[in-house]
């Protein structure tokens, strides 16, 4: 029997040769995902296994000359998982993130993926993790809108058009096969054209893009809304607020970055769905309450709002039960749904063994040794 170990590297290129991009079946591998968590059969960090992952910052006062200071967004963070069903893989994403990148013509993250045998723990693949990040995010919002958005939902809003808005309508449109009209919310004219060409490439049944100068005008007679904006982390006064009375009936609005809710959409009635109860859960053990003012994912909010005797714990459903048919997906024509998608590992864990299969079988990437033989065992 062999000892050898080599392992596939995966760059940013070979990533999409390997079909990282394929939003229609990362929809499917999310949505399988769900599933597989809804039934136990995953596991996270943390003491509920349910953790986002691990987070490295640094001091705002640093006690050495060397050591970098705190800014906005500045963290590294490692994400470990297992998941099992058809994947049956364990992988950990590592990745640094600081806004001061985008002065050096860098993303704000810059992200690998390490994906391994369960057995043996060996490695089977590192790769290149920003897009295979970006996309399964977004992915996450066609899963939603497979069971909340209305069936003849046409119109989008998107607040924030950066990577996760992108992937994000890239996923509705797949979710929402009538839709074909989007108005977007930005920052800069800059962002602004970049995500009509991204579109235009990627998400070709939008035939209508519509800029608009404010938050109220991106959400205004949209069907499905996904908030998506880039804010500074621990700031709520920065947090786009979305209002009832902006909202249409039956609209759902997904939110995979920093948002806030107005008391209309704190009621009873709206649904308030979440990837994972654990996380925030988790995020509640990490940070101190109201979690919502130190990690913006609106998840947070409406554990907070438990904590504060708003709302009960069961109003809070997860999208898992969901997915597997065990709960209810849209209700009526006319309800408001909230989707909070926090990002679970088990995401990453899922998508990179698909696109590694996917490489695998092409003869993609690049083969590389680890050891002929371990030279201590």
């Amino acid at each position: 029997m062999s000892n050898r170990i080599d392992f596939r590297y995966l760059s940013e290129p070979d990533m999409i040769e390997a079909g990282v991009m394929d939003m229609a079946s990362c929809v499917d591998a999310m949505e399988e995902t769900f599933a597989l968590y809804a039934a136990g059969d995953y596991r996270m960090a943390g003491p509920n296994n349910d953790s986002h992952g691990a987070r490295m910052i640094f001091p705002d006062e640093p006690p050495f000359p060397t050591m970098p200071k705190n800014s906005d967004d500045r963290r590294f963070t490692a994400m470990p998982a297992y998941l099992g069903g058809s994947f049956g893989t364990t992988g950990m994403k590592w990745y640094g993130s600081n806004l001061a990148n985008r002065e050096k013509g860098l993303p704000r993250s810059i992200l690998m993926f390490m994906l391994n045998d369960t057995e043996t723990a060996a490695p089977l693949a590192l790769m290149s993790a920003n897009l295979l990040s970006a996309m399964r995010t977004g992915a996450v919002s066609g899963v939603a809108a497979r069971h909340f958005a209305r069936g003849d939902a046409r119109v989008a809003g998107v607040i924030g058009p950066g990577v996760m808005g992108r992937t994000a309508l890239a996923a509705l449109a797949v979710a929402c096969p009538m839709l074909d009209t989007v108005k977007v919310r930005g920052r800069s004219q800059r962002g602004i054209d970049d995500f009509k060409t991204w579109v235009a490439t990627y998400v070709p049944q939008i035939t209508s893009i519509e800029q608009v100068e404010s938050d109220e005008e991106a959400v205004r007679g949209c069907d499905v809304v996904t908030v998506c904006a880039t804010t500074k982390a621990g700031d709520l006064d920065t947090y786009p607020m979305i209002r009832r009375e902006w909202l249409e009936p039956g609209a759902l609005v997904t939110m995979p970055a920093a948002a806030n809710i107005d008391e209309g959409l704190e009621a009873q009635d709206v649904r308030k769905v979440v990837d994972s109860y654990g996380l925030y859960e988790a995020w509640g053990l990490e940070f101190p309450t109201p979690t919502h003012h130190h990690v913006g994912i609106i998840g947070n909010k409406f554990l907070d709002l438990v904590a504060e005797g708003k709302i009960r714990h069961w109003d809070i459903e997860e999208l898992g039960p969901v997915v597997e048919r065990r709960a209810e997906g849209r209700r009526n024509p006319e309800e408001i749904v909230i989707v909070s998608i926090g990002g679970l590992p088990i995401e990453d864990v899922a998508w990179g063994t698909v696109v590694y299969r996917n490489a695998i079988k092409r003869g993609i990437g690049t083969s590389l040794p680890l050891w002929d033989a371990p030279a201590m065992a």
